[in-house]
């Protein structure tokens, strides 16, 4: 395992100590260790330390048990986000980079986990009718780009679709670089000062046409 957190083990709101949870946290430390979601259930027992037959009575095959990890690292990044929030001035301009940064920090951190939450191996999207969405990281920056409205004077403006456009910029930039595709072009590339500065620009013209 590398130095940096695993996004399963370390979320705060994740109750260890039974035979499921022991499992999930087996499956996203190999995750992590394999830089790819290609594991048996054999491995994520053994690194449980239980039977290879044990991880059946929670997990009817692989996929459910990948499930359950990216719930969990969903879960974390829904932390993460919180603690952006409770630090910076709800709505602010500040608190929404600084949650964009998060995001970017995050992702970037446990690049293994990326496809499991977004790309094209993530099997796992919520359902947009299931009420726990409205719960997740992503709408709690819905709420603070709609307060940010709010206090800008902004009238007509969708908060979701402002919200996915700012999401969209530092989703790009996360996985450009965790590929390295960034520095094709800028070697020296500060992609939290990348996304302050598109964030600020988005931001201030949205401001201009509200005056």
């Amino acid at each position: 395992m590398n130095s940096k957190c695993n996004a399963v083990s370390d979320c705060k709101g994740y109750h260890h100590g039974d035979l499921r949870n022991a499992l999930i946290i087996a499956a996203g430390e190999l995750i992590e260790e394999k830089g790819s979601l290609d594991f048996s259930m054999v491995e994520a027992a053994r690194k449980a330390k239980v039977s290879s037959a044990a991880p059946y009575r929670h997990f009817k095959d692989k996929d459910a048990l990948l499930e359950a990890v990216c719930d969990v690292a969903l879960l974390a990044l829904n932390e993460v986000m919180r603690e952006v929030v409770a630090s910076h001035q709800w709505g602010s301009s500040q608190c929404l980079i600084a949650m964009g940064h998060a995001y970017i920090r995050f992702v970037t951190d446990h690049p293994q986990f990326f496809d499991l939450m977004w790309g094209d191996q993530g099997k796992y999207h919520r359902d947009p009718d299931d009420p726990e969405l409205k719960h997740s990281a992503f709408f709690v920056f819905v709420a603070a780009v709609n307060t940010w409205c709010e206090e800008a004077g902004l009238r007509g403006y969708d908060p979701l679709e402002l919200a996915v456009k700012m999401w969209a910029n530092a989703h790009g930039l996360a996985s450009l670089s965790m590929h390295e595709n960034i520095k094709l072009f800028i070697p020296e590339v500060d992609i939290y000062a990348l996304f302050a500065s598109s964030a600020n620009t988005f931001l201030d013209g949205l401001r201009q046409k509200a005056s």
